[in-house]
């Protein structure tokens, strides 16, 4: 009676093992800060976004249910190391330092640095005029270090949230915003007095961020990206998000 009831512990365990092995494999958890149109944003309590559709576009490919989990954009990288979830998506710029500790999937869309200031600004008329005028921007995001390293007299202040960095210059407490630009184009676009230089600042490549120990997710991933570019779906959903945005 004993050794039977010790098969069925064992059984009963190895079972709830492979049901939650299941779940795991059949779910793709996805870190995001939801907070920068059109990459991403929360619209009547739902998050929407050309990043959210994309991603949920490749979850179907690999037949998986994404899982989101809302995080600020400086603890994105952080949490995906700590496997708080699968996957980093949140308009993440592509570069060496991240490289460094997570994988990139393939670029999936193109953006770059611009600035946004007040469209009567006249002291603002290029990027070289940055030098010595209050700039905001978003902590954990590119800008902070490229504004620092490229203009060093910049009075920078730093904001938690993307929307907070925009209000600064709607308001007058900061002279410019450096931030990417299909964010800073959507912004404009919405609100009347402010524009975005023509002059760009850099040009960026977006990447899902994925930890260095999953290498079998990237090519999942990958995989999913390149079947959506083959069927249509991908350029479905960029039509549908940028069509109607200036993309200088």
């Amino acid at each position: 009676m004993q050794i039977r009831r010790h098969l069925l512990i064992a059984a009963i365990a190895s079972a709830a093992a492979f049901t939650g092995l299941a779940h795991a494999q059949a779910v793709l958890t996805v870190g995001t800060d939801a907070t920068f149109p059109p990459m991403e944003f929360v619209e009547n309590g739902k998050r929407t976004g050309f990043d959210v559709e994309l991603v949920e576009a490749v979850g179907k490919a690999m037949g998986r249910k994404v899982e989101w989990v809302d995080i600020d954009f400086k603890g994105l990288i952080p949490g995906l190391m700590s496997k708080r979830f699968d996957m980093a998506v949140s308009a993440i710029y592509i570069t060496d330092e991240r490289k460094k500790v997570v994988d990139f999937t393939v670029p999936y869309y193109a953006g770059g640095l611009v600035a946004m200031v007040k469209a009567d600004n006249t002291t603002i008329k290029s990027p070289s005029d940055l030098n010595g005028k209050k700039v905001s921007v978003q902590v954990g995001t590119k800008s902070v270090s490229f504004v620092k390293e490229k203009y060093p007299q910049v009075q920078l202040m730093e904001v938690e949230k993307n929307q907070e960095m925009f209000n600064l210059v709607d308001i007058g407490r900061s002279d410019a915003a450096v931030t990417g630009k299909p964010a800073a184009y959507q912004y404009t676009r919405t609100r009347p007095g402010l524009k975005v230089l023509d002059e760009q600042l850099t040009t960026e490549e977006y990447g899902m961020a994925i930890r260095k120990d999953t290498p079998e997710l990237t090519k999942a991933v990958n995989d999913a990206i390149a079947k959506l570019k083959a069927d249509g779906t991908y350029a479905t959903i960029v039509k549908k998000w940028f069509s109607n945005t200036a993309t200088k």
